[in-house]
């Protein structure tokens, strides 16, 4: 247990805080403690999380991918088409994450054999895939998928708790394995702490960035999936600026964004925050524009809590030398 918490530290102060702020919400208005409102939680979380822990491998490596949004709306474009056709489901399914796959390795060829920082490579991507589902859909939705493909991941397992919300779990789980209990994920982290370094241990830090680029598009191919599952159409403009709260998910759950560090609990912790953050304000009454600003300043100083527990460290270890 001692491990547990030492290895999670960072993780756990912000679980408290979101448990926090739940008791503050509740107060409030006792409503925020129902069961139904903490399944509507999990399931307001679910997109961001699932694209969280996405964007997430690219950012351990040192890098990002602001392509997500639309690999997302590409996805569910070429899913829904297929079901619509009569195609059986889980090959649309296989399909859609096929393409995210895709699209990811092509982001990690842009950024491992053009050598182009990361940042500009996705940038240029975005635009590129938005594009790409424009011109696949001439700007129209592409409507009514069947409900045997929407009950996959939308069916009830009991209650109003719904299926994606067992396939996040299951998506976090697998990445905490990859992580934590594979040569990849120590070659991911040994990367983004310093690729230099890393290559000359004998990293192959060319198929590791690939990899980390193809997870993030298959997780963004997942949420695409899921999505389309909730609405039963999919529509070019899908996933516009998810990108920014993904990453705000990561970096509270204490992800480094210069690389090296990000765990799937983390960011599992960094999704809930935010999912709880937004319904409580909605609970409460608070205006949906005071919503973004208070949004902003919960990003803002988790993500600055990193250097606040450095400092603090810090400041320990002289007060233990001076002893």
């Amino acid at each position: 247990m001692k491990n547990f918490v030492n290895k999670y530290k960072r993780e756990l102060v912000v679980l408290l805080a979101t448990f926090g702020m739940g008791l503050i919400f509740t107060v409030m208005n006792p409503n925020f403690m129902r069961v139904s409102n903490i399944i509507t939680i999990l399931q307001q979380m679910v997109l961001n999380g699932v694209l969280a822990a996405g964007i997430m491998f690219a950012i351990i490596t040192g890098g990002i991918d602001l392509s997500i949004g639309c690999t997302f709306a590409i996805t569910g474009i070429v899913t829904a088409s297929m079901a619509v056709k009569g195609i059986n489901p889980w090959l649309a399914i296989l399909a859609g994450l096929a393409v995210g796959a895709v699209l990811g390795a092509f982001n990690g060829f842009l950024v491992t054999g053009l050598k182009l920082q990361p940042f500009i490579a996705t940038l240029g991507t975005m635009s590129l895939y938005r594009g790409i589902a424009y011109v696949i859909t001439g700007g129209m939705p592409v409507t009514g998928v069947p409900s045997v493909y929407r009950n996959i991941f939308n069916g009830r397992m009991f209650g109003n708790v719904r299926w994606y919300i067992l396939v996040m779990i299951i998506i976090f789980i697998l990445i905490h394995i990859m992580l934590s209990r594979t040569r990849t994920g120590d070659y991911l982290y040994a990367v983004g702490d310093n690729e230099e370094a890393a290559k000359l241990s004998g990293v192959n830090v060319v198929k590791v960035k690939y990899v980390a680029y193809i997870v993030c598009g298959i997780c963004s191919a997942a949420a695409g999936l899921i999505m389309l599952a909730s609405l039963g159409s999919a529509e070019s403009t899908a996933g516009l600026g998810y990108e920014t709260n993904a990453i705000a998910a990561a970096a509270i759950g204490g992800t480094r964004m210069a690389g090296g560090r990000g765990t799937a609990f983390g960011t599992f912790v960094g999704a809930l925050m935010l999912a709880v953050l937004r319904v409580g304000m909605v609970v409460i009454n608070v205006d949906s524009f005071w919503q973004y600003v208070v949004t902003g300043i919960i990003i803002i100083v988790a993500s600055y809590f990193e250097f606040i527990q450095q400092d603090i460290a810090n400041f320990l270890a002289r007060r233990r030398a001076a002893k």
